[in-house]
């Protein structure tokens, strides 16, 4: 069967669902889009990866891929290979010494290791096809950065009103604080200003 390759396209906050993020794939070249529902703490994996953020601390991806390095291991790709009741079905391809073996994993889980190795995301037209749909104008949404989810626990007032030195201020105390959301946001804030 043959693989179609997939982009990450966004995250959006879930509007029907408190507390969960919409991962947005979209089909390389193409105009079909997959929507597929994760958790805050999946979403901030994938964000944290999107944004080429360091924490100071490994979180649990970070710490798969050290592990993996140590013992030559190296993810080749990421495959969802299945959809059931609702729930997409992932699969690690890795190889060690010219061995491959594949890992089974939730999307989520498979797609933040995957962005740590900087490997391809595939599916199948049958999946694509029954989950996928064509935005409307031929295009897709743009990647969501956090500073644009719907702020639930970080609710900082008015950031253009935050001078420039005390943003760096609060974006350090976040990193220390492995507030990574936040830390984005003000990124971004400081980011827009400086450009």
């Amino acid at each position: 069967m043959e693989k179609i390759k997939l982009d990450i396209a966004g995250l959006q906050y879930s509007q029907t669902q408190s507390g969960a993020y919409a991962l947005i794939l979209v089909e390389s070249g193409g105009k079909r889009q997959i929507p597929i529902v994760i958790g805050g703490f999946e979403a901030q994996a994938i964000a944290i990866a999107l944004e080429k953020m360091v924490p100071e601390r490994p979180l649990t991806h970070d710490l798969f891929k050290s592990f993996a390095n140590s013992f030559s291991i190296n993810v080749l790709e990421i495959i969802i290979y299945r959809f059931e009741e609702g729930v997409f079905y992932s699969k690690l391809i890795c190889e060690q010494f010219n061995v491959t073996a594949e890992i089974d994993s939730r999307t989520s889980d498979a797609i933040a290791i995957g962005l740590r190795f900087n490997c391809p995301i595939y599916t199948y037209e049958n999946i694509l096809s029954d989950t996928g749909h064509a935005n409307d104008d031929g295009g897709f949404d743009p990647i969501v950065h956090d500073n644009d989810f719907e702020p639930d626990i970080h609710d900082i007032d008015e950031l253009d009103e935050i001078t420039l030195e005390e943003l760096e201020n609060q974006l350090k105390e976040a990193i220390d604080n492995e507030d990574y959301e936040l830390a984005s946001r003000l990124r971004d804030e400081i980011n827009k200003r400086n450009d």
